[in-house]
């Protein structure tokens, strides 16, 4: 098949949802189809690229940061990439068109299925779903609801990550909703056995997060652990004015590549988490892969993730998460245990796996594909 993905965060911009993005991309590259990526372009990134057997065209948009962007940088960056996804279509015949994220990239999306005439399959990964991410986007998805439900209403197939969200998507509409988690890739081909005294957190700085509950759970526990902090934001600098006040021993890397992320998965003895709200946090499957004895909240994404593979602990709790690292510390057998049943779960999310549910959907949609226009030309947008 000959597919234009399009996701306006693709690596090195974005977290979760652009990591699972590019695997999967890679995925169906390696499987013989031709991958055309969609994305937002940043200073210092080449406008055109050819990567792992994915080919990548980044349209202009105002970004300004690698792990964040404001609405405003999202919107500045859809009429250049209807422009350049315009071009791409009338210079392949494309079978169909994959969406990662109903907003900004749906709008793309939606606009080109209905101009070319091809199916659109949709891909929701959390902030695009409304009540998921309300103090941040709450404005946004009430001023875009109209717009949002026609995106919706275009689309061959939806696709979400985890049951959470598609129960959360469900009380936004009656549209089926097919649910393939995100796909995995280990970071490193060969593991490394030393394991250094170390509490590894890789995500956002954000505060939802819960980075901050982390560093509570700490205060004035001498435990010889150094906690490491991958990842960058703009929660970073109240995070770091904490770790100081609390004297807990922290190592702030900022951003780090994926390969770097990898080595410090393989040495860290403990990967907390304690998000207060997530889909499907890929962080969580990386630490698992990687032998890490894991910790997280009970918040629904990150349970789902983890299943048995780790401990878990209401979202904010700062005594039983203080607990929890204390256990892992007096027991390395549980930590171990936990270790092996890590890695053992995420086989199940092997992006050969996933790949395969995506083309099966992919054969399904093309196959009922009607010459019908989809319902996007109701949103009265035209390129």
């Amino acid at each position: 098949m000959r597919i234009l993905t399009i996701c306006h965060e693709y690596p090195p911009i974005g977290g979760g949802g652009a990591t699972a993005s590019e695997i999967l991309a890679e995925r169906l590259a390696g499987n013989g189809h031709q991958v055309d990526i969609l994305t937002a372009g940043m200073r210092g990134l080449p406008r055109h690229e050819f990567r792992r057997g994915v080919t990548i065209h980044r349209a202009p948009s105002w970004r300004r940061q690698r792990h964040y962007s404001t609405t405003i940088e999202l919107a500045t960056w859809i009429v250049p990439a209807l422009r350049l996804g315009a071009t791409l279509a009338r210079r392949h015949a494309y079978d169909l068109i994959h969406c990662h994220f109903i907003v900004p990239g749906g709008v793309v999306a939606a606009i080109l299925a209905r101009r070319f005439k091809l199916p659109l399959v949709l891909t929701a990964h959390g902030s695009d779903v409304p009540g998921y991410n309300p103090d941040r986007f709450g404005r946004t998805h009430r001023l875009i609801g109209h717009g949002w439900s026609r995106i919706l209403a275009s689309s061959a197939a939806l696709t979400v990550p985890s049951a959470y969200l598609a129960g959360l998507l469900a009380t936004a509409t009656e549209r089926p909703i097919t649910i393939i988690p995100n796909p995995f890739e280990p970071l490193l081909d060969e593991p490394i056995e030393t394991r250094a005294d170390q509490i590894l957190v890789a995500t956002r700085l954000v505060e939802r997060k819960g980075v901050q509950t982390l560093l509570a759970a700490l205060d004035g526990l001498a435990t010889g652990y150094e906690v490491v902090v991958a990842g960058d934001g703009p929660y970073l600098e109240p995070l770091r004015t904490m770790a100081r006040d609390r004297g807990v021993s922290t190592r702030f890397l900022g951003f780090v590549s994926r390969a770097e992320l990898g080595r410090h998965y393989a040495t860290a003895r403990i990967f907390a988490f304690p998000s207060v709200q997530e889909n499907f946090p890929m962080v969580l499957l990386e630490a698992m892969a990687h032998g890490c004895a894991v910790v997280t909240t009970t918040a629904p994404g990150c349970a789902e993730v983890v299943g048995d593979a780790a401990l878990t602990v209401p979202s904010g709790d700062v005594p039983a998460l203080r607990a929890a690292i204390i256990r892992l510390m007096a027991d390395p057998e549980l930590a171990a245990e936990l270790g092996r049943r890590g890695v053992e779960r995420v086989r199940h999310f092997a992006s050969t796996r996933i790949a395969a549910e995506y083309e099966r959907l992919f054969a399904t949609v093309r196959a009922e594909a009607a010459p019908d226009e989809p319902a996007a030309v109701a949103m009265g947008l035209v390129v």
